[in-house]
C-alpha cells in the first residue's frame, strides 16, 4: 500500500492568507500597545473605554485594559471584576451596557477594587 501525497487545490492560496492574519494581527498588537500606554500615561480613561472601545479593543480581554492602569495588578483587576461579578477573560465587545456602565461608574468613583 504506497499513498502519494498531492496538494490539494487552491494550497498556494495559503501563504497568502497567512501573512495577511499576521499583518492584521500585528495590526491589532500595536495598535492594543498605544492603547495601553495612553491609559498608563493617563490620556486615555479606562472607563472611556469601557463606555465606548475603540476597535482594537474590542477583542480585549477586560483585566488586560484594567492592569494597563497606573497602580493596578492582576490581583487588584481580579478582584474588582469579582466584585462586578464579570470573568477576568472577558472580552470588552462583548460586555453588556449595564455591565460597561456599572464598570465606568465604579472606575470614575475610585473604587477600583484597592485596599
Amino acid at each position: 500500500m504506497t499513498g502519494i501525497a498531492t496538494i490539494a487545490p487552491g494550497r498556494e492560496a495559503m501563504p497568502q492568507q497567512r501573512m495577511d492574519a499576521l499583518r492584521r494581527a500585528n495590526r491589532v498588537r500595536l495598535a492594543r500597545a498605544e492603547l495601553k500606554r495612553n491609559v498608563a500615561s493617563g490620556q486615555i480613561r479606562a472607563a472611556d473605554v469601557i463606555l465606548t472601545p475603540p476597535w482594537e479593543a474590542s477583542s480585549m480581554p477586560v483585566d488586560e485594559l484594567l492592569t494597563s492602569q497606573r497602580r493596578w495588578g492582576t490581583e487588584r483587576a481580579r478582584r474588582f471584576l469579582a466584585l462586578m461579578q464579570i470573568p477576568e477573560n472577558k472580552q470588552i465587545g462583548t460586555m453588556t451596557e449595564r455591565q460597561r456602565n456599572a464598570v465606568a461608574r465604579l472606575l470614575e468613583e475610585g473604587r477600583g477594587g484597592g485596599r
